[in-house]
């Protein structure tokens, strides 16, 4: 068995092919279960955000594996596995852990450094363990992903690369004016709905509004950062009132078709997948449209930061600093992974000397009525000494060579020597992918 991951981000495909394979809500059992449901997958937990649907997987081959997931996102997105293809990229083994990592610290995401992909990797653990779909693999993955995401964000200045999506777009649409003095709605009463109101909050936007479907969960959300909870009602008008539009609900279809006359620019963030907002509202001479497509293409284009500047350099600092702890931990994982799959063979073979001196005790029992009890026990404890004694180096060194380069050869060795039988579901060595995942 091995770790694969297979998706779709934003920087393989657009904004369209992104909408056709989110999860929305309620969605996330069925995947999982035609996920389970394939024959080489035996592990399954799916990453879905507004610029990225990943699927982690424990598969016991690549190529089965691939093409499972591969199907299973294809049927999804309602196209061909061969129109799919050009789109998808693949990680495994070693490099499946090393990006669940990067993805796990803000590396991969389109504002580097953003920490919101952290909350969103545990949400989406935590639902696969829900539903049954995690086991001691993706268990330890996640894990380890969450713990390497915090040690990044904690050690280096990482959340200087680019606070969040929200900051970007807001960076994107205002250009060098402030968000100071402005009036703002905020659409949405999720993660990117806070995240929303936490940012504009911090920008010293002067009022802040919050729209939901849910209105206790606006109103409770709104307390928090000194918003104001209003009506889903009211967006006709709300939209000639406001300065600025966050919309970024779960709703499948769009939430924003029109913008009424108004003269004042508003300027709309629409940072839901699918599109909250309806892409004719940028035909709207007053309406400044940002969505996750323009601000992935902004972010291609390099205008997050002008190269060279002092903060410019110190941001690339640290992600390369990140980059390196990430890549120790991956190393460690890896370790990890090889002394943990030698263990069940060490397990076996102490196995199987004890039961050979329980037989050989049996047949001295047979031969020797004389002795005591107590003599038996003396030489049962002798027997049992010797063979401990025996074994104790060998196990020792062999779990310390299996952590290195290559120690997988051990597991097998020792199996073949001792005709010991193949351990049940027990990973296979992490290994690099094959070439062009």
């Amino acid at each position: 068995m091995n770790i694969l991951v297979v998706g779709v981000s934003h920087r393989t495909a657009d904004v369209g092919l992104l909408e056709r394979v989110t999860l929305q809500p309620g969605e996330l059992t069925d995947l999982l279960g035609r996920l389970l449901g394939q024959p080489y997958v035996r592990e399954a937990m799916v990453v879905s955000t507004c610029n990225r649907v990943e699927v982690y997987a424990v598969v016991a081959s690549f190529h089965g594996g691939l093409s499972d997931v591969g199907t299973v996102l294809a049927e999804r997105a309602g196209i061909a596995v061969s129109a799919l293809a050009d789109r998808l990229y693949a990680h495994y083994g070693t490099d499946a852990v090393r990006h669940a990592y990067r993805v796990a610290a803000g590396l991969d995401s389109m504002v580097v450094g953003e920490s919101q992909i952290l909350g969103q990797f545990r949400d989406a653990y935590a639902a696969a363990a829900e539903h049954g779909a995690t086991g001691r693999m993706l268990h330890e993955l996640a894990q380890q992903a969450l713990r390497v995401g915090k040690r990044v964000h904690a050690e280096t200045g990482i959340d200087r690369a680019g606070q969040s999506v929200v900051s970007a777009a807001l960076d994107l649409g205002l250009g060098d004016e402030p968000a100071a003095g402005k009036r703002a709605l905020v659409l949405g009463a999720g993660a990117m709905g806070a995240l929303a109101l936490a940012t504009l909050h911090r920008r010293g936007v002067t009022e802040l509004l919050i729209a939901n479907r849910t209105a206790a969960k606006a109103v409770h959300l709104a307390a928090a950062y000194g918003a104001t909870a209003a009506p889903i009602a009211d967006l006709p008008a709300l939209l000639t009132e406001v300065d600025i539009l966050v919309s970024a609900t779960a709703s499948a279809g769009r939430v924003v078709t029109r913008v009424p006359p108004r003269a004042a620019p508003l300027l709309i963030l629409d940072l839901a997948v699918p599109h909250d907002v309806d892409p004719s509202v940028a035909g709207h001479p007053a309406v400044t449209l940002i969505d996750i497509e323009r601000l992935r293409r902004a972010g291609r284009a390099g205008v997050a930061g002008a190269a060279g500047t002092a903060a410019t350099v110190a941001a690339t600092a640290d992600v390369a600093l990140a980059e390196d702890i990430v890549a120790a931990e991956v190393e460690a994982f890896v370790a990890w992974h090889r002394e943990s799959d030698v263990a069940p063979t060490v397990a076996a073979l102490r196995s199987r000397a004890e039961d050979l001196v329980t037989a050989e005790l049996r047949r001295l029992a047979a031969r020797t009525a004389g002795l005591t009890d107590e003599q038996r026990a003396e030489v049962a404890k002798s027997m049992h000494r010797i063979v401990q004694r025996l074994l104790h180096e060998p196990t020792v060194r062999i779990r310390q060579r299996a952590s290195e380069p290559g120690g997988e050869a051990y597991a097998n060795l020792l199996r073949d020597l001792f005709d010991l039988p193949e351990p049940l579901d027990v990973p296979g060595a992490l290994e690099a992918g094959p070439e062009g995942t």
